[in-house]
């Protein structure tokens, strides 16, 4: 009969310590910006760039702001803070981008996702930053998979030309050539990315190839491998070889980055790059999913 007590408080105790540790595991929705970028640097409520903080985007969701101004390389520590505080562990992180914010997010996963982290407790000070929670390290980040809305990762066009700023250093970084060279693309540690790929583009559309949504052209927000970029478009546009959904190569043969999949690719052309303050645009759609399925 002891033995039988003795085996029942044992069980209890070890299913209220499993419980306690999956009631501390917490999911993470985190928003990484563009460029131009708005929100306060280490202020994760802080949803400026994006529109009303109030509207659903994913479970827990933090605002990731870096400055959209400078090099992504030196700007880079501010994603990496993000991502220690709320994507270590036992806590995991669903991450949606906008344009440059795919760059980012990409040159994170390959120049640091396989870098030892301290685990963290997700309280961070006003800078951003948190402290570690145990002492011990763990392999890059726990995150689910990238949302990626007018993904940058190869670079724009409108770079290439002059279009923008030059003097601004994000504006060198999004040349396509430099875009495509700043890391290795493939290399997402195992991490799907998700491409959104707007086709509501007019003013710039001499100058940027195939379809586009005003400011990044299919090759890019398609997830498109290769150097330079080409031109991509929609199944109606006879024009230009087709963007596919999924993981398929482009028509012509060129493949997609590795765990690159296109999950919207904008037929009836309606949305646009920008977010207009209200999480306009392309950004629309990666919020709806975010929305429902970060979660």
């Amino acid at each position: 009969m002891r033995s039988w007590i003795r085996s029942v408080l044992m069980g209890a105790a070890l299913a209220a310590v499993f419980g306690a540790m999956t009631a501390y595991a917490t999911n993470y929705s985190l928003w990484i910006n563009g460029r131009t970028g708005g929100g306060q640097l280490g202020n994760y409520a802080d949803f400026t760039y994006w529109g009303p903080s109030s509207a659903s985007a994913g479970v827990n969701k933090k605002s990731v702001n870096w400055d959209g101004y400078h090099h992504v390389s030196d700007q880079n520590y501010l994603v990496r803070n993000a991502l220690d505080c709320f994507c270590t562990g036992p806590n995991w992180c669903y991450i949606a981008v906008h344009s440059a914010g795919n760059l980012m997010i990409g040159y994170t996963l390959d120049m640091y996702g396989g870098s030892a982290r301290y685990k963290k407790t997700p309280s961070p000070s006003a800078s951003g930053t948190c402290s570690n929670s145990d002492g011990t390290t763990q392999t890059g980040w726990n995150i689910k998979w990238v949302d990626v809305a007018a993904g940058a990762g190869g670079g724009s066009e409108l770079s290439d030309i002059g279009a923008w700023t030059t003097s601004e250093p994000l504006v060198q970084d999004l040349k396509t050539t430099t875009a495509r060279a700043m890391y290795n693309h493939n290399n997402t540690r195992g991490k799907i990315f998700h491409m959104y790929a707007g086709a509501k583009g007019t003013l710039y559309s001499g100058a940027l190839p195939g379809q586009d949504d005003e400011a990044v052209a299919y090759h890019s927000s398609g997830g498109i491998s290769g150097s330079s970029g080409g031109a991509y478009c929609n199944p109606s546009d006879f024009a230009c070889n087709d963007l596919t959904l999924g993981t398929a190569a482009a028509e012509g043969g060129r493949a997609k980055w590795t765990n690159h999949t296109v999950a919207f690719r904008d037929d009836g052309e309606t949305v646009n790059h920008y977010t207009n303050g209200n999480w306009g645009g392309v950004v629309g759609k990666v919020r709806a999913d975010m929305a429902l399925n970060a979660r």
